[in-house]
């Protein structure tokens, strides 16, 4: 549902006593310049000063920690230490007296701007006078609010994710369309439509050169398989991870009645070698479980040979990358645009928006048979889901957006800086996240990491927290578990604690060069 327009939040619209018409008493036609400016433009006025005000705050946060830090792991003198600051302060003052003047310009331009529309203009009513609140309410959220300067003035990436992933969507579509066709009468794991996943599905992509357009094919088992998940490495966290046993049915019953195929488990193995392809078993497994690395070979085969009678090979250029867990390529089109695609494969839990994957784990080997549990799916769901909810100006993805920039090369991973936003977008005011609001929640998401860091705990998002979309469908033991804490390794290991302080206090520095050079 739409947030209340704060214009709509006061004001009244209650007619005086007595007067005439429509009990309100006319203003004296001289009166019109001493009108004093609308409830919505002060209102804007101080919400703009705050902004500024938070912005410088969040400078001096940043030298004030770096100094703080400094002094608690090289045992500077107090001396040393106030030079340093002085000396940073030095390089940020011309730099905050700049911002300063533009303020001020900014303010008396937009006063200006009132005045003259207050002596031109003047109103007969209560509710006319809510209206021109409303309309200055607009305006000040468009044109003189405080993040429209730093979304000019900050360099984004040139980029048109709409368009491209909806030719990378038609490209897989075509591809699972004929994988289907080619394996109809197979007993490769069925293939199921391609749901996009990530940060490019998601809208937030840092870079043009980043951009990897993932998707997720769901896979099922074929005639006379079924498939079982079980526990790898049951009780460790974060990771959570899965093996999918293939087990053989009997299908006696069905050759009887179609007589279709042979039954795995009652023909006499020779038979079923002369008369019938291989079982699952036999072609993508190790042992009774299926391999990520077998399956992903059988794909990337299946793609090279499938490329030529897709459309689009008339106009784009395939040209296949490795990767030993999914299946990875680049189709170039003919205007040398390119496109990274990685297709991962995915047994869903039960009917729920959680599957295990074949996506890489963070650990140093993972074997072949392991398949970890995503939650890729769940989240680009919230993530369609918050574009429906939040205003139309939101800019929670460009939060996420600037934060995926200035990560790169920090030990921070985007999805740390995910999670956090995800949390803050279910316990704050969606109206909260307009344009003009940027400064604020920039600040807001590196104090909540900053909390996150002190305490050595940053809550998975989707266990435990009775704050997750309805819409959302995760199993019921996820509301009532202990959330999953993302910081564990933290916890066990205080140099990587100390390390993560530190990145913490470089990614402050870059979060203020971003505020104020744009880049």
């Amino acid at each position: 549902m739409s947030p209340i327009p704060e214009g709509m939040m006061s004001g009244g619209g209650k007619p005086a006593a007595g007067g005439i018409a429509g009990g309100e008493k006319r203003r004296p036609k001289g009166d019109a310049g001493t009108r004093p400016p609308p409830r919505a433009a002060l209102r804007g006025e101080r919400e703009e000063a705050m902004d500024v005000i938070r912005f410088f705050t969040l400078v001096v946060q940043s030298i004030l920690w770096n100094a703080l830090q400094e002094l608690e792991q090289s045992g500077f003198s107090w001396g040393a230490l106030l030079f340093a600051a002085l000396e940073q302060w030095q390089s940020w003052a011309i730099g905050g007296v700049l911002l300063l003047l533009f303020g001020l310009c900014w303010w008396l331009r937009k006063r200006s701007h009132e005045v003259d529309s207050s002596s031109d203009e003047e109103s007969s009513s209560s509710d006319s006078e809510q209206v021109e609140e409303e309309a200055e309410d607009d305006e000040s959220d468009s044109e003189n609010d405080l993040g429209r300067y730093f979304e000019e003035h900050i360099q984004w990436p040139v980029q048109n994710l709409a368009r491209d992933r909806q030719v990378v969507e038609d490209i897989v579509d075509n591809l699972i369309l004929i994988f289907r066709t080619i394996l109809s009468n197979s007993f490769f794991p069925v293939l199921q439509p391609a749901i996009g996943v990530g940060n490019a599905f998601e809208g937030w992509s840092p870079r043009e050169e980043d951009i990897i357009y993932r998707l997720l094919v769901p896979l099922k088992p074929p005639r006379g398989h079924a498939f079982h998940l079980e526990w790898g490495n049951r009780g460790e966290t974060p990771a959570r991870n899965f093996c999918v046993r293939v087990e053989l049915k009997c299908t006696c019953r069905r050759e009887q009645l179609a007589g279709e195929m042979l039954c795995f488990l009652h023909h006499p193995e020779e038979e079923l070698r002369r008369d019938q392809d291989p079982s699952l078993l036999h072609t993508l497994c190790t042992g009774s479980y299926l391999d990520v690395q077998k399956t992903a070979r059988w794909f990337y085969q299946l793609v090279q040979a499938s490329w030529v009678v897709l459309p689009q090979s008339s106009t784009c250029r395939l040209t296949m990358l490795p990767s030993s867990r999914s299946c990875k390529f680049q189709v170039t089109e003919r205007n040398n645009k390119t496109h990274i695609i990685e297709m991962m494969f995915g047994v869903q839990r039960g009917n729920w928006d959680i599957f295990v994957s074949s996506q890489n784990t963070e650990a140093i080997f993972t074997p072949s048979t392991t398949w970890p549990e995503s939650y890729a799916v769940a989240e680009a769901k919230f993530f369609r889901h918050m574009a429906r909810q939040v205003p139309y100006d939101s800019f929670h993805l460009r939060c996420l957006q600037a934060y995926a920039r200035i990560l790169v090369g920090t030990g921070f991973s985007t999805y740390t800086l995910k999670t956090v936003v995800m949390h803050l977008l279910t316990t704050m005011p969606l109206s909260g996240w307009r344009r003009r609001h940027f400064v604020r929640r920039m600040e807001d998401i590196m104090q909540y990491l900053r909390r996150c860091l002190e305490e050595k705990r940053l809550d998975h998002f989707f266990f435990g927290n009775e704050r997750v979309p309805e819409e959302i469908v995760l199993p019921p033991a996820f509301q009532t578990a202990e959330p999953l804490n993302l910081f564990q390794h933290l916890v066990q290991d205080p140099a990587a604690h100390a390390e993560a302080k530190r990145e913490y206090r470089d990614l402050r520095e870059r979060l203020t060069s971003l505020l104020f050079y744009g880049h």
